[in-house]
């Protein structure tokens, strides 16, 4: 349950002429503290008139899970971006996360655009992650896959990353045996950006790069200014170059820590490049992970408790954000 003392800071700006509306967040994990020093820096920015914004409004939570902050950790009660969706009306919150998501939820609601800053805990490189293609499927289906991969793009990161819920709908039925997931467990894998597609709008998660990487506040800061400016809110910079295509992955399996004994058979980065057959880890019982194909390692944690997410692994994808067609109308800049 929320405790009556915990709220949450929201920054708002609001342009006198009308455009799109970006919320951004930073801290859904406590222990990801980039975002939240990117935000703080775009707030004196804005109030010192560093930087204008042009048109729309803009939202920024420096920190979205006050308790997992003060407790230095990933989680406060249970992680904040699985089950994103608010309950019932009349509903009591049954922990602390579920009365955050009670609030969040509406602040989303009311923006069109969301940008989502967390980082990781294995060693690697800042990238972006993005969503499904437009689709009318039961998953999750999306008609704004062109302004989303924009978005990703003009974010410049070295990698983009695609494939998020398809994959965590193929853990659920590898857990269960093969057993189709039910419409909850689906839900549950429900986090910001899923919650933000299905209201309408768009979103990207950014992985600033490492946990404690000194650069990742600039990365952070960088992709607000990035987003801004595609989105018209605020002047470009003309010594910026065009954005580069970035390499796109797509996830396609992941493994569970079944044992505290697993262990990886070295420490890799996300985002590590294997070929297949290549040995990655090994179980409690001796037998051998490997690669079953050429690819990458993607958020390998070291540190995941047995039944949780392990690693993912990622091959090339065929998608190329810059020479996507848009399938509807942009709120971005002409």
């Amino acid at each position: 349950m929320t405790a009556p003392s915990d709220f949450l800071r929201v920054h708002g700006f609001e342009s006198v002429e009308p455009g799109p509306r970006l919320v951004v967040l930073g801290g859904v994990h406590g222990d990801e503290t980039c975002g939240t020093a990117g935000i703080e820096r775009m707030v004196g920015n804005l109030d010192a008139g560093r930087v204008k914004l042009l048109r729309g409004g803009l939202s920024m939570v420096p920190v979205a899970n006050p308790l997992a902050r003060r407790m230095g950790r990933r989680e406060g009660e249970r992680n904040l971006n699985r089950s994103f969706r608010p309950g019932p009306p009349g509903a009591t919150d049954d922990d602390y996360e579920a009365g955050i998501t009670r609030l969040l939820c509406p602040l989303l609601d009311r923006h069109d655009v969301l940008l989502d800053l967390h980082s990781f805990q294995s060693q690697g490189e800042a990238f972006a992650m993005i969503g499904p293609r437009d689709n009318a499927g039961t998953l999750e289906p999306f008609s704004r896959a062109y302004e989303e991969g924009q978005l990703a793009l003009h974010l410049r990161t070295p990698r983009v990353v695609e494939g998020w819920l398809d994959i965590y709908a193929d853990g659920l039925a590898q857990r269960a045996g093969g057993r189709a997931p039910t419409e909850p467990e689906l839900l549950f894998g429900w986090g910001t950006n899923e919650y933000m597609r299905s209201r309408g709008g768009y979103a990207v998660t950014l992985e600033c790069g490492q946990h404690q990487d000194p650069a990742a506040p600039q990365v952070a800061y960088d992709a607000i200014r990035a987003a801004l400016v595609l989105l018209g809110m605020a002047e470009p910079d003309p010594a910026v170059p065009a954005p580069s295509p970035p390499q796109l992955l797509r996830l396609v399996s992941v493994a569970d820590r079944l044992h505290d004994d697993d262990q990886f058979v070295r420490e890799w980065a996300t985002f590590d490049a294997v070929s297949a057959g290549e040995p990655l880890a090994m179980r409690a019982d001796g037998s051998m992970l490997r690669a079953a194909r050429d690819g990458f390692i993607v958020f390998p944690n070291s540190e995941a408790k047995p039944g949780t997410e392990w690693f993912y692994f990622a091959v090339t994808s065929d998608r190329d954000l810059a020479r996507l067609v848009p399938t509807s109308l942009s709120t971005s800049a002409p």
